[in-house]
C-alpha cells in the first residue's frame, strides 16, 4: 500500500517562506513522478509542479522563479520550496504520485496524500 503524508504547513507573512515534505511509503519513491497540487477556497484544484524520476521539473507559470520542487529517494521524500510567498499561494498543498506528462497536459496519479494547509497572512 502506497501512503503519502504531507507536512511542514504553516502560517507565513507574504515574502516569506516555507518548505513542505511529502514523506513517502510502501513502495521506492525514484520509481515515481513527484506532483504537487493547491487548492484554495472557491478554486479548483491547481498543479504547481512536477519531478520526474530523474530529476526533470516542471512548475505552473505563476510559481516559477518563487517556488522549487526537489526529491531525496534515499529519505523516500518529495519537497516544495516556497519562498517570496504571496497571498495567492495560500492553499492546502496536496502531494501526488504516479503521474505524468501527456500532449495535452499531466495526468495525474492514484496516490494523494491528505493535504498541508499553508496560510499567508500580514
Amino acid at each position: 500500500q502506497v501512503h503519502l503524508v504531507e507536512s511542514g504547513g504553516g502560517l507565513v507573512q507574504p515574502g516569506g517562506s516555507l518548505k513542505v515534505s511529502c514523506l513517502v511509503s510502501g513502495d521506492e519513491l525514484q520509481e515515481y513522478t513527484v506532483a504537487w497540487y493547491r487548492q484554495s477556497s472557491g478554486n479548483q484544484r491547481e498543479l504547481v509542479a512536477t519531478i520526474g524520476s530523474h530529476g526533470g521539473t516542471k512548475y505552473a507559470e505563476s510559481v516559477k522563479g518563487r517556488l522549487t520542487i526537489s526529491r531525496d529517494n534515499a529519505k523516500n521524500t518529495g519537497y516544495l520550496q516556497m519562498n517570496h510567498l504571496k497571498l495567492e499561494d495560500a492553499a492546502a498543498y496536496y502531494c501526488n504520485l504516479g503521474g505524468f506528462w501527456g500532449d495535452r497536459g499531466f495526468i495525474d496519479g492514484a496516490y494523494w496524500g491528505q493535504g498541508t494547509q499553508v496560510t499567508v497572512s500580514s
